[in-house]
């Protein structure tokens, strides 16, 4: 039997929308596809001090600018935008664009974002386009859990290729970057070394099956993008924090008390 923490009036006045985005390179040693994970400062009310993809909310602006772009679906097209400008935020990586961009570009991009904290200024003065089929969907998460501010998350897939590229950290949000497989995060979750939130470890684990980025996004669009929101089911008589079936994971729960919940 299914149990909900909070009544779906109040799940839905507390939502705020969101993207993460899930960055693939090659691994330059021949092994399988690294990652792109940010580990959060401790400080944060949610996620403080655990190891996530990059993203962020979606901002105002980023509507207006799926708006302007003609998005037919304005929701994705605004995650898909807050995906793009929260990577450059956070990491100085520019994704899911069409146009010239080296390192130099890319920083002063960033620094300019960073001033104005809009996207469209920064697609104008670098001549730059934005490219949604870069971006794959690969799952939307909706938990009913938190009290407070409640994350209504879409998450996506995209490629760097080779990854010869810098990586620095937004001090403000974050205190390291770092660049592992799917299984060497977990791996390192195991150890301690990094603690990983619910959500996080469940795509890690379904990442974790694919070497490389095109495997992960022949899975992800066979595979249907249904709103997943955890719930407690009892288990062997014991509470576990659950998710759906059929929806690419395999594994779908772990004892509640085991679950970092953000």
């Amino acid at each position: 039997m299914e149990t909900h923490d909070i009544e779906p009036e109040n799940w839905l006045s507390r939502t705020v929308a969101a993207a993460t985005i899930v960055i693939f390179r090659r691994d330059p040693a021949g092994g399988p596809a690294q990652l792109l994970m940010v580990e959060r400062n401790a400080s944060l009310k949610f996620a403080g001090g655990a190891t996530v993809f990059p993203g962020g909310k979606v901002d105002p602006a980023d509507l207006e600018l799926a708006e302007k772009l003609g998005f037919s679906d304005l929701a994705d097209g605004a995650a898909q935008i807050a995906a793009v400008r929260e990577t450059l935020e956070e990491t100085g990586l520019v994704i899911g664009i069409e146009g010239k961009v080296d390192g130099q570009i890319a920083a002063q991009a960033r620094q300019m974002l960073l001033a104005g904290g809009d996207l469209a200024p920064v697609l104008d003065a670098y001549g730059w386009t934005l490219v949604p089929q870069r971006l794959v969907p690969f799952a939307r998460w909706w938990p009913r859990h938190r009290t407070e501010r409640i994350f209504d998350t879409r998450f996506y897939l995209a490629d760097l290729g080779t990854g010869a590229v810098d990586i620095e950290v937004d001090a403000t949000e974050n205190r390291h970057l770092f660049w592992a497989s799917a299984q060497g995060a977990l791996d390192l979750a195991e150890q301690g070394a990094i603690k990983v939130i619910f959500p996080t470890r469940r795509n890690l684990e379904r990442l974790a099956r694919f070497d490389s980025f095109e495997a992960a996004r022949t899975h992800a669009r066979a595979t249907p993008v249904d709103t997943i929101s955890p719930y407690v089911e009892q288990v062997d008589g014991q509470p576990w924090l659950m998710i759906p079936d059929g929806l690419g994971y395999p594994v779908r729960g772990e004892p509640l008390e085991m679950a970092a919940r953000g």
